[in-house]
């Protein structure tokens, strides 16, 4: 057998081995022997993953400047990771895509949970946003877009370095196109019989939040006849899907103009325009503006962005959901529905729900939660990465 081409990591006796050997994809530096050898190899390069045993586990992507220094690619320590590789991961994700949706719009790749461990593909037709927030992948970018060609067809092809992951990585916030024409006007995308409008160069993370689909859905099958109120709408989210659910009317609150101007495109081009209205502002000062005014909607959802994006900072973020429930819940209407969402992975399912019960409480309200809802099926949750199940969305009865 030839010797590998690659170079070894050990790791150190009683360590990760085990979790690893049952799918736990992260290596963190204090597992590792590192000595003047192993700390040469390069931020990104590619190497075999040993158990103190020198018994080979596996193809890891190294980055010693990480605290997760290793991560695993491919479970052969004999595989090569060639453009071949990125093809035959690449399909998989295209297949089971293909079986849950009828138009390519959607997550094609969600990092560790499809084999590509920090990388984040979005597809908008013919265009993909890749988001390599992971060195590896940086390193080898030209062959993940060559091979995300081939097997999708996509004639355009972009990188997002907007991820916050890439500074911890050592990477730069650089954007650019790889392959195509950069679309000089928002796409629209179908989604839940509404057209929402993604700004693929401009707008945040890849241009649209596809993980909420399943959650818009269930808010479109409450929302016929009813007033709702969507807060933290970026373009449109709940707002667009409860109107095509029937909706009297949205009202659309966010702090981000361009993204509000394209929630009424998005409206005007699915038939709403008439019923949709937006108002810019910072979501707590606007919840406790409407709550002076005495507003009431039947439906009222808050999708914040993360506000306990890491462990350090899982009590302000309760706090803060908390506070929005405080304040949302005054303005749903007796028997309407709230809705609260977190894309936190550091507040679990059952902190985020005690904060929402407990900021519901504080609002001098009484909830029945008759929904909770999570990302869908194109974002796979990886069962041994407590960190990639971060969506949840409960739905309460007022």
């Amino acid at each position: 057998m030839e010797p590998s081409p690659y170079p070894v990591l050990r790791l150190k006796p009683k360590t990760g081995a085990r979790a690893i050997r049952h799918g736990f994809p992260w290596v963190y530096q204090n597992e590792l022997v590192l000595d003047r050898r192993t700390r040469k190899i390069d931020a990104g390069a590619v190497a075999v993953l040993e158990d103190d045993t020198r018994r080979p586990m596996g193809l890891v992507a190294v980055n010693l400047a990480s605290r997760i220094s290793a991560r695993m690619l491919d479970r052969d320590p004999n595989a090569v990771i060639d453009r071949g590789w990125f093809v035959t991961r690449l399909r998989a994700a295209l297949a089971l895509r293909a079986r849950m949706f009828d138009a390519p719009y959607y997550r094609l790749i969600h990092a560790e949970a499809d084999g590509l461990p920090g990388v984040i593909i979005d597809r908008f037709g013919e265009a993909c946003v890749i988001q390599p927030n992971a060195a590896w992948a940086e390193a080898r970018l030209d062959l993940l877009a060559e091979a995300l060609a081939e097997v999708t067809g996509a004639t355009t092809i972009l990188k997002n370095a907007g991820g916050r992951t890439r500074g911890l990585e050592g990477l730069d916030d650089v954007s650019a196109c790889l392959m195509g024409t950069p679309p000089d006007a928002p796409v629209p995308v179908p989604m839940n019989g509404a057209t929402y409008m993604a700004d693929l160069t401009g707008g945040q993370k890849t241009g649209l939040f596809f993980d909420q689909r399943p959650n818009h859905a269930f808010a479109a099958r409450m929302a016929e006849g009813a007033r709702v109120l969507d807060v933290f709408s970026h373009v449109g989210g709940f707002a667009l899907a409860a109107l095509a659910g029937g909706a009297s009317s949205a009202l659309a609150v966010d702090a981000s103009g361009p993204a509000l101007a394209l929630a009424e495109q998005g409206a005007a081009a699915s038939g709403q325009g008439a019923r949709f209205a937006t108002r810019q502002g910072d979501a707590f000062d606007v919840l406790e503006e409407l709550g002076k005014e005495g507003a009431q909607f039947d439906m009222v959802i808050c999708d914040p962005p993360a506000f306990a994006p890491s462990k350090p900072a899982l009590e302000a973020g309760l706090r803060a959901y908390e506070r929005i429930a405080r304040l949302a819940a005054p303005l749903v209407a007796p028997g309407g529905v709230l809705g609260l969402c977190s894309c936190s992975h550091a507040a679990d399912l059952s902190a985020f729900r005690t904060a929402c019960t407990r900021g519901i409480g504080r609002g001098g309200r009484q909830g029945r939660l008759i929904h909770q809802g999570f990302a869908g099926p194109d974002h796979p949750l990886m069962p041994q990465l407590a960190e990639s199940g971060y969506l949840k969305a409960l739905f309460y009865a007022l």
